[in-house]
């Protein structure tokens, strides 16, 4: 399958220092780093290493995948 058929899985990189470490506050959401949008989850998976490696030595610092295929397109999640 060409580069041009395969189905986009959109995936969205963000991080940010959280509030609380126990749940998913951002202590400033315009501080929030929106990395950006990949094409499939291995992409967005090595962006998002490299980000959280950048940031060890923050605790309070976390990064995300989000998902946006399943947000875009909740029909197409399997159970």
């Amino acid at each position: 399958m060409s580069e041009e058929n395969q189905q986009q899985l959109l995936h969205l990189v963000i991080g940010g220092e959280l509030s609380d470490l126990e749940s998913v506050t951002f202590k400033d959401l315009k501080a929030v780093d929106i990395v950006g949008v990949y094409p499939n989850y291995a992409a967005a998976y090595d962006v998002w290493k490299q980000k959280a490696q950048q940031t060890v030595d923050n605790a309070e610092m976390r990064y995300f995948i989000v998902h946006l295929h399943r947000l875009l397109d909740p029909e197409a999640v399997k159970p």
